[in-house]
């Protein structure tokens, strides 16, 4: 019950001009604390026409901390004093000229203690941005990196899960942990295709008949 009073607050301070019970559904459910949070933030800078502001602050200030341990530590430090942090956080959205919607995401979280879930928060925001556009998000893992027919040839098979209004957003990651093969992700659909899944369930085959 507090937590969903916390983003009632948030949804608020994101937006005054229209009541919270007014929020602004998302083109695509995303779930979890994270997915919450998300969808208050995308409502609120609906409202206030900051989305692709609000965006553009989001995945420079996720790309910093990624390339910046020593600030990632920081951030998520329970050492340090909530309000200490959400007053730091708000200074340095407005050196850094952010929009008043992300800056009132970044206090909300530091004020709940909810800073460890930033990263996770931006990734879905911007699944719900990638949505909004027409764009579906798909991830391919590979244990080698696709060469450039491959990933030609997957994006064309891709396209048979999209509508005529949308178009595809591809990432591949490689972990060679899978072996050969691949794990497809688009959309809502999750696709195992990997050697590992595979060796992963005959051996539970022979482990039951044994």
């Amino acid at each position: 019950m507090a937590a969903c009073n916390k983003l009632s607050v948030l949804a608020r301070q994101l937006s005054t001009s229209a009541p919270v019970a007014q929020m602004v559904k998302p083109p695509v459910q995303v779930f979890g604390l994270e997915g919450r949070y998300a969808t208050a933030l995308y409502s609120g800078a609906s409202k206030m026409n900051q989305l692709d502001a609000v965006e553009k602050d989001l995945v420079s200030l996720q790309k910093t901390i990624k390339q910046d341990p020593k600030l990632r530590d920081y951030i998520i430090s329970p050492i340090i004093n909530r309000k200490v942090m959400a007053n730091a956080l708000r200074e340095t959205c407005e050196k850094l000229r952010m929009q008043p919607a992300t800056s009132n995401l970044l206090q909300t979280l530091a004020d709940n203690g909810r800073l460890k879930k930033l990263d996770a928060v931006i990734s879905s925001f911007r699944t719900i941005m990638a949505a909004h556009r027409g764009e579906v998000v798909c991830e391919v893992v590979t244990a080698k990196p696709l060469d450039d027919s491959q990933r030609k040839q997957l994006e064309s098979a891709l396209k048979a899960f999209l509508q005529k209004n949308e178009s595809i957003q591809l990432t591949a990651r490689v972990d060679p942990n899978i072996i050969g093969g691949m794990i497809v992700s688009i959309g809502d659909k999750y696709v195992d295709m990997s050697i590992a899944s595979k060796v992963k369930m005959y051996s539970e085959l022979i482990t039951a008949a044994a």
